[in-house]
């Protein structure tokens, strides 16, 4: 059986000229269509089953990054990713209703 996994990705870009900002919606729709989550602005979250597919979706990240800023990515395994504490705020409507036990199904 696999170990679920979350890839994490963290992103600060520019949005001053009009090219930068089509840049940041272009990387922001990416990650999106890829099934991640946002979790707070410029941090995303995926679920990925095992090393090898975070590895895979490291990858794709990799080949789709803007030409400027900083992105960076860090795999962390389910059970980390769940001792994550609230300090202020709650977490997003997808948090509370998509869970690990609910992607085994598939």
């Amino acid at each position: 059986m696999s170990k679920f996994m979350r890839l994490l990705v963290f992103f600060d870009l520019p949005v001053i000229t009009n090219r930068e900002k089509r840049h940041y919606r272009k990387f922001r729709a990416f990650l999106l269509n890829e099934g991640y989550d946002m979790l707070q602005f410029s941090v995303y979250s995926r679920i990925c089953n095992g090393h090898e597919s975070a590895d895979k979706h490291l990858n794709r990240l990799k080949r789709n990054l803007p030409p400027k800023g900083s992105v960076r990515a860090m795999i962390v395994t389910e059970k980390q990713y769940a001792k994550m504490q609230f300090l202020l705020g709650e977490p997003t409507t997808k948090e509370k209703t998509i869970t690990t036990t609910q992607l085994s199904l598939f």
